[in-house]
């Protein structure tokens, strides 16, 4: 049996007015997903358990099988495994955005403009970190580079409890708010306020503006915790798995699980991505393994950017170079396979954040033949009769590998 999962990040929405009340999810062509769907198994399932932060992090961690109550530490743990940090038990690995704060005339005050400063490029990135780790970093704090607007900041025998927020949580507020708060603060306060005053005449930052771009002015840090202690699928399954994300989260989640963690050139979290690839190498990898696990980006970011034309665009990407060519393939390579189509979480393109609702899934089996029917992929699942409901995210990879529901 060949397992693969397909996940587009923050596919899920609400209705939208300029689509005439359908989210980008029922206005996009899905015919790949819409098939899946009327030949599968349906239903809704809680990925983030009531009273955790719906991030990516979470709700992933939930989709791998993995009660996030039990074993969530933080976001940051998991980006570190996947750049090749290795944390002590003291250790506190922090996210570090670069993003755009708008300034106000005396620069008394901010509100957060971008939480990725124009989707920054890797190359830039890299200059403004090695910056930012020249000037700012010392013996129990270091700064890594990770991918666009994605680094690391570890705080050596640092404080973890410390309230901090994801800035795309914080779009277009005023910041002041929602600066780090508790023991420990002042820190976390102090190297983001120096590095404002850093980046304002930075090399990379004068071309962007030269170039119409956002510039990246401020760190951002949030996501923060210790290393975490997961079991590997093939202790907890019995099965050897790969994953292909162009994001370190969902990359390091694959380290912990015991995966192989597929690089994929060209393959950039955007609309961008280098989608053919990522499918490629998911299925050559099925030659070797029982399980991949495909992570597409793109529908969360443009979310975040509260774009329903990008949102749709993503979607309809992801069914036409991901979910088409891996099921032709399938079909023509296995006899015996299971396919889960999911999104890890919403991101409503109002709201330009995710919420914590349930999420429509199907999956799909190939020895069972089920009877002739249309079923949309879409949000319109949770309203069905016949649906399947997991209220804990984590048992539904219980039921897609094992089949077993209790």
């Amino acid at each position: 049996m060949k397992y693969i999962v397909i996940i587009g990040d923050g596919m899920a929405d609400r209705p939208v007015e300029e689509l005439g009340g359908l989210t980008p999810l029922k206005k996009a062509e899905t015919p790949n997903m819409d098939r899946l769907a009327s030949g599968g198994t349906v239903g809704s399932v809680r990925t983030v358990p009531p009273g955790m932060h719906p991030g990516s992090d979470v709700a992933n961690l939930s989709i791998l099988g993995y009660d996030p109550q039990r074993y969530y530490t933080g976001r940051a743990p998991l980006e570190a495994a996947s750049i090749g940090v290795a944390l002590d038990t003291h250790d506190v690995a922090y996210r570090c955005n670069l993003v755009t704060l708008k300034f106000n005339e005396d620069k008394t005050g901010s509100v957060m403009d971008d939480y990725s400063s124009g989707h920054i490029s890797t190359a830039e990135a890299r200059e403004i970190i090695g910056t930012i780790q020249e000037n700012l970093g010392r013996e129990d704090i270091v700064f890594y580079p990770g991918v666009s607007y994605r680094h690391l900041m570890v705080w050596k025998r640092g404080y973890a409890d410390i309230e901090c927020t994801p800035p795309h949580d914080i779009l277009e507020k005023e910041i002041a708010g929602y600066l780090p708060a508790g023991k420990g603060e002042d820190v976390l306060r102090d190297l983001m306020m120096r590095s404002v005053g850093l980046l304002e005449a930075h090399p990379v930052n004068r071309k962007r503006v030269e170039n119409g771009k956002k510039p990246t002015n401020s760190i951002w840090l949030w996501g923060q915790g210790r290393k975490p202690q997961l079991p590997t699928y093939k202790d907890k399954y019995g099965i050897s798995g790969a994953l292909v994300s162009a994001v370190d989260l969902t990359k390091g989640l694959g380290i912990y699980a015991g995966f192989e963690v597929l690089d994929v050139p060209g393959a950039t979290g955007w609309l961008d991505t280098n989608y053919q690839g990522k499918t490629e190498y998911a299925l050559r990898a099925l030659n070797n393994v029982d399980f991949v696990y495909i992570h597409i980006e793109a529908p969360d970011e443009a979310g975040h950017a509260g774009s329903c034309k990008d949102k749709i665009r993503a979607i309809e990407d992801l069914d036409a170079l991901v979910v088409g060519p891996v099921l032709k393939a399938l079909e023509e390579r296995f006899q015996e396979y299971r396919v889960l189509l999911m999104p890890d979480h919403a991101t409503p393109v109002k709201i330009r954040t995710h919420t914590a609702e349930p999420v429509p899934f199907v999956i799909y089996d190939s020895r069972r033949k089920i009877a002739d029917r249309h079923i949309a992929y879409n949000e319109s699942i949770a309203e069905r009769k016949d649906k399947m409901v997991f209220e804990e995210g984590h048992r539904l990879m219980d039921y897609f590998i094992k089949e077993v529901t209790d």
